[in-house]
């Protein structure tokens, strides 16, 4: 442009200029405004302990179990093959294996009397509800909050003493549950799971006391094929670095996506639970 004459030099900027202002003056400010309505719910299983007495002063601590994505669909009874609500059916006979699957490890006599007394201790302390996921979707967490809600309103429920685990897919959902409403819960206990950083730093930035002070004890198998155990050291390692002290990772060195059943039958477990309080 060095050679252009100064008054053509002159009308081009003043064209450039003129093309900046047309460019802007095509865009408008506009806003918008719509109330959205969302429709949620679940079938589940409900234990009320022992002792429960609709009238009486006595609130119950409660668990909310997130099952899998093998125990999605319509028939609540197959959301109690694992966790929870399978050890207060008690010995309710295991389905069959489907054909070319492993025949399930015979259980020892010290492993009975874990899963029994686990068993005894849950129907004894604990409200329970075990939600069934439609078939096709994962755990949503408005719904699952709102099921909180329901059974909160309904039931004699502590609300200092609300605890989520889940397992599998259920252990996403409560990495995911937990993680964005730390406030809710007073421990959460996510097993061969995972989740998102994000949601960690997002929550240790705007509820960050709430975060640093739940409880939260994951569970993992070494030899995980369908959800690495990667996933769930990368959640603790990232909690530990955002504050949290009440942590802990308990990874099984020789079990592989079935890091639950030894889980759950462990007495140790919910006397954990017990221990904490929001």
């Amino acid at each position: 442009m060095k050679n252009t004459p100064p008054l053509l030099f002159a009308a081009l900027l003043a064209l450039a200029g003129a093309s900046f202002v047309t460019a802007a003056e095509t865009q408008t400010v506009e806003s918008f405004k719509k109330t959205i309505t969302k429709t949620v719910g679940y079938q589940y299983l409900l234990s009320l302990p022992t002792g429960y007495d609709p009238a009486g002063e006595k609130t119950w601590p409660v668990i909310l179990f997130l099952h899998g994505s093998g125990e999605r669909g319509s028939d609540p009874w197959k959301v109690a093959v694992h966790g929870p609500p399978k050890l207060l059916r008690g010995d309710v006979p295991a389905p069959t294996p489907a054909p070319g699957a492993p025949a399930p490890t015979p259980e020892t006599a010290e492993a009975r009397a874990r899963r029994l007394e686990s068993a005894a201790f849950l129907k004894a302390n604990f409200i329970v509800v075990s939600p069934q996921c439609p078939a096709g979707p994962w755990w949503d967490d408005d719904a699952v909050l709102a099921l909180l809600d329901e059974v909160m309103a309904k039931h004699k429920t502590d609300a200092h003493r609300i605890y989520l685990t889940g397992l599998s897919m259920g252990g996403y959902g409560t990495w995911s549950v937990g993680l964005k409403y730390p406030e809710r819960f007073a421990a959460i206990v996510p097993i061969c799971g995972g989740g998102s950083s994000v949601d960690v730093r997002r929550t240790g930035r705007d509820k960050k006391a709430a975060l640093t002070s739940l409880g939260v004890w994951a569970f993992h198998g070494a030899k995980d094929p369908t959800v690495p155990l990667e996933e769930s050291e990368t959640m603790v390692a990232t909690l530990k670095k955002a504050g949290v002290t009440d942590l802990q990772l308990t990874v099984y060195p020789e079990a592989k996506h079935d890091s639950w059943t030894e889980t759950y039958n462990q007495p140790e477990l919910y006397t954990w639970l017990l221990k904490h309080r929001r």
